[in-house]
């Protein structure tokens, strides 16, 4: 699934390129997760003035109303002028004077959603939940600390729920939990304002340098360019199992968790 660092990845190789054109039509494929919301020519001549993200929401600013993007479980973007003819997990192309964003999606869990603006009900119910973004400003220890401290769930368990932080996907929850030397099955409220503090930066640490890397290509994530990502090249502890942990030597575990694969160094990553 595309987590925080490759939709942002996705939104910075085609923000520059699609924001000021026009919107000259709209093709729609099979359906998608949910319905659009407004009828097709409720988008044409409208001019899209930039592309912002919560979350892994997409946020595709128009004229007059937002488009809301999710690129679900297998969902990606391509942007360009010259794109071939649309394919059978072809879903949405919105045809700029720019060139076309078109959202390919072969599981058809991806969403394109119209409101009128984000304080809508339907956009608040899709992102009126979201916790803080971690690349941001109000990312910050204390609010992280005080927020943990009342959850008795698994810390693994509460990066993945993204109502504390939002967009911490299962890959870099692993990743930062290595980093801050953290048992992935530690309760939340047992950290210490200390160890609450290391997490939070190594958050902040695995997610830019993610950006930086381009994303994770585990399967066919490619941004809207075509090019993949490299961060999973770099990982320390995800889809390790039973190698070598890269600072002690001891074999990297792997157990489950809510149905979701977790690595964890059993020496370097202490409950």
């Amino acid at each position: 699934m595309p987590e925080l660092p490759e939709v942002e990845v996705t939104r910075l190789s085609f923000v520059g390129a699609i924001s000021g054109a026009r919107v000259l039509a709209v093709r729609m494929g099979k359906p998608l997760r949910w319905p659009l919301g407004c009828r097709l020519d409720r988008l044409f001549n409208q001019q899209v003035l930039g592309v912002g993200r919560r979350g892994k929401y997409l946020l595709v600013e128009l004229s007059d109303g937002v488009l809301l993007i999710h690129l679900g479980m297998s969902g990606s973007l391509r942007f360009g002028q010259e794109l071939p003819e649309s394919g059978t997990h072809d879903h949405f192309d919105l045809v700029t004077s720019a060139g076309t964003l078109r959202l390919n999606d072969p599981r058809r869990f991806g969403a394109v959603v119209f409101v009128n603006k984000i304080g809508d009900p339907q956009a608040q119910k899709l992102l009126g939940k979201l916790g803080v973004e971690p690349l941001l400003d109000g990312f910050s220890p204390l609010a992280f600390y005080e927020q943990l401290h009342l959850r008795k769930t698994a810390i693994k368990q509460v990066l993945l729920a993204g109502e504390v932080v939002v967009g911490v996907g299962n890959i870099y929850a692993s990743e930062a939990l290595f980093l801050a030397g953290i048992r992935p099955t530690l309760a939340a409220n047992r950290l210490s304002r200390p160890r609450v503090a290391r997490l939070h930066g190594a958050i902040r640490e695995v997610l830019a340098r993610a950006v930086e890397r381009g994303g994770s290509t585990l399967r066919d994530f490619s941004n809207a360019d075509g090019q993949s990502g490299y961060f999973q090249l770099e990982a320390m502890a995800y889809g390790r199992a039973g190698l070598p942990c890269k600072k002690c030597a001891a074999p990297i575990k792997m157990i489950r968790q809510g149905q979701r694969a977790t690595f964890y160094c059993p020496k370097c990553q202490k409950p």
